[in-house]
């Protein structure tokens, strides 16, 4: 038997939270963000804003030279974080087969329901709506990658001044023909230079990828080649995963105006430091790995890692490794936008008064893709 799969998406979810704590900004052209002045960027933006060309991750001060009226918005993220879990609430009630995949958005794995797909969609989003009081689109289809394609399919197809509230529903056996007039970058996978390639080789839509010869594509891409086959025929078998480990921990800050001063870079790893101690504590466990990220004026990324003898948990082992870690990667005097620290490598923690003893024999390196 079919899978039935729902993937669920809180529209516009930041702007319509705020909506509800401030209901004057309803119909009005908004962005949750950072503002100007802070080299703020666009968090999330309000429908009448997104008619004007406003978009999620652009700069603020394009924004608002898209859109002179903007209204700024500065995030809540205690209140996105409760809203999001009032809703979840609602999905685990449902079944417990689910995976959120964001604060905003989950699968649900509804196939041994008595209940069909759509029904359950359209009680779900009617649930939502007057329980939460936000509205949220949903994709219906046998499997994940089908399911999140109808659900991005609704939303962008959706007409009004308001939230899409999009149902889309794609029947067992309608995979393939639902997909084929879709462009290529609609497929998990698939970013803008495979598109390119493929548009290259004369292949745009899914449909004509799913007409090639799957060898020739796994010579062309390697194994990536063939599970692009797979997925143009809208075959995918992959498990909603119930249960996601914590596999790092991170601190950043972009500063309002290059940083050039070591005490200042010094005081704010100090508090990132503190601040993953904490959590470290919370999760009752220790990190083996320290890694630095630092962002130049001219937008360039550095990141550099080491690893410590033993796992620890305290701030001061923390402050201490990315001190060393600055201290080989930045030229005191050297304009500094934006500086990270994070830790992985998650043990309990060793003993942590021998922890430095044996600094000279920390290994520096560069993680994966710096």
């Amino acid at each position: 038997m079919p899978r039935t799969i729902i993937h669920l998406d809180l529209d516009a979810f930041y702007c319509a939270v705020e909506e509800l704590a401030q209901p004057n900004l309803k119909g009005r052209p908004f962005a949750v963000g950072g503002r100007p002045s802070d080299r703020g960027v666009v968090a999330s933006c309000s429908y009448p804003a997104r008619h004007s060309g406003v978009r999620s991750a652009m700069p603020m001060a394009h924004a608002l030279r898209m859109c002179p009226g903007l209204i700024i918005v500065p995030s809540h993220h205690d209140r996105y974080a409760q809203a999001s879990r009032q809703v979840m609430e609602h999905l685990f009630a449902v079944t417990p087969r689910v995976e959120q995949i964001s604060i905003d958005e989950a699968f649900l794995d509804v196939s041994s329901l008595p209940e069909g797909g759509e029904c359950l969609a359209h009680r779900l989003q009617q649930t939502i709506r007057e329980q939460c009081c936000l509205p949220c689109s949903l994709g219906v289809a046998s499997n994940k990658l089908v399911a999140k394609i109808a659900n991005d399919f609704g939303k962008s197809n959706a007409r009004g001044e308001g939230p899409p509230n999009a149902i889309t529903v794609v029947a067992p056996g309608q995979e393939a023909e639902f997909l084929s007039p879709l462009p290529v970058i609609a497929l998990w996978g698939i970013g803008p230079k495979t598109a390119g390639r493929l548009g290259e080789m004369g292949i745009h839509t899914i449909g004509e990828l799913a007409r090639q010869d799957p060898a020739s594509l796994v010579g062309v891409f390697g194994k990536h080649g063939s599970a692009m086959a797979l997925r143009a025929q809208g075959i995918d078998d992959s498990p909603l995963v119930t249960w996601h480990e914590t596999r790092s921990i991170s601190q950043e800050v972009t500063f309002r105006r290059d940083v050039s001063a070591g005490d200042q870079l010094q005081t704010q790893l100090h508090e990132q430091a503190g601040a993953i101690s904490r959590q470290l504590h919370e999760l009752g466990t220790g990190a083996a790995t320290v890694k630095l990220k630092l962002r130049w004026s001219d937008f360039t990324t550095l990141t550099r890692q080491l690893t410590l003898p033993q796992s620890t948990d305290r701030e001061e082992d923390i402050y201490q490794a990315a001190l060393l870690l600055l201290s080989r990667c930045w030229t005191p005097g050297r304009p500094v936008r934006l500086i990270g620290l994070g830790v992985s490598g998650f043990k309990p923690p060793g003993q942590q008064l021998s922890l430095w003893e044996n600094i000279s024999g920390i290994g520096l390196t560069d993680p994966p893709g710096s």
